[in-house]
């Protein structure tokens, strides 16, 4: 997705036609949305933009989760919560009810985050969505493999990533994203706008990676677009069958 920047209200609009369109054409489960997908990065005039307590963003989520039945990843966005702004991610279920927000832990310091943003005080947690044990991080997160891991000791089947990642550094996009998959064996599904804000080129490049690292389907870097695929959650099972990594740790040793 590209970001109408500082338009709540536009993007709203864009993304509401697009869901109305993809939830006839595919009939999905789950629906995945890029990183401050209301605002874009404008740091500068946030708190100008921002929700207040996940309003009215909250509730727009959930009129379009229970309208299509299904559930949806919000992204995240930019969120005023007792005077500060955070990078807050929403996740609702098809019958509209909020079951899990997650404010971005780590800012990024290349791009200024720390300026205008403060950071998440609550540790990563898991989500279900229909019976599935789900985490999500975000952007920058990608980097600390902590979060991801703690998600799959905890049962983690899948993993969301919402981000704005600049193309300077879309290799290791790709590569931490298939390093997450891989030593965590499970699904990984990013989400990653497309575009140019400020100066700054985001990368695109969506990606549904399976428990063993394959690309399942990986989106343009310039061009919007719907990535759809099919997943088996028997797979992470599976694989972790196969290749006890979890059975293998020796943490007292680390």
């Amino acid at each position: 997705m590209d970001i109408v920047p500082g338009n709540p209200e536009a993007n709203r609009l864009k993304v509401e036609k697009w869901v109305k369109e993809t939830a006839q054409r595919e009939k999905p489960d789950v629906i995945v949305l890029p990183e401050m997908w209301t605002t874009a990065y404008t740091l500068e005039s946030l708190a100008d933009f921002a929700d207040t307590d996940g309003e009215p963003t909250t509730s727009f989520l959930q009129g379009l989760a229970k309208t299509y039945h299904i559930n949806i990843i919000g992204g995240s966005i930019a969120n005023i919560k007792n005077g500060n702004i955070y990078n807050t991610s929403l996740v609702v279920n098809r019958e509209g009810k909020l079951v899990y927000t997650y404010d971005k832990i780590h800012l990024v310091p290349m791009l200024d985050e720390p300026a205008y943003l403060t950071g998440g005080t609550e540790k990563v947690q898991l989500f279900e969505l229909d019976g599935v044990k789900m985490g999500i991080i975000i952007c920058y997160d990608l980097r600390f493999p902590e979060l991801a891991r703690i998600l799959a000791l905890g049962g983690a089947e899948v993993l969301y990533v919402v981000a704005e990642w600049p193309t300077a550094r879309k290799d290791h996009w790709k590569a931490l994203q298939i390093a997450r998959a891989i030593e965590n064996q499970f699904f990984v599904v990013s989400c990653n706008r497309i575009g140019n804000y400020n100066g700054e080129d985001f990368a695109g490049t969506s990606m549904i990676i399976d428990p063993q690292g394959k690309i399942l389907q990986i989106g343009s870097e310039t061009e919007e677009e719907t990535l759809v695929e099919s997943i088996s959650l028997d797979l992470a099972k599976d694989i972790r069958k196969a290749v006890p990594v979890f059975e293998s740790r020796v943490p007292d040793m680390y």
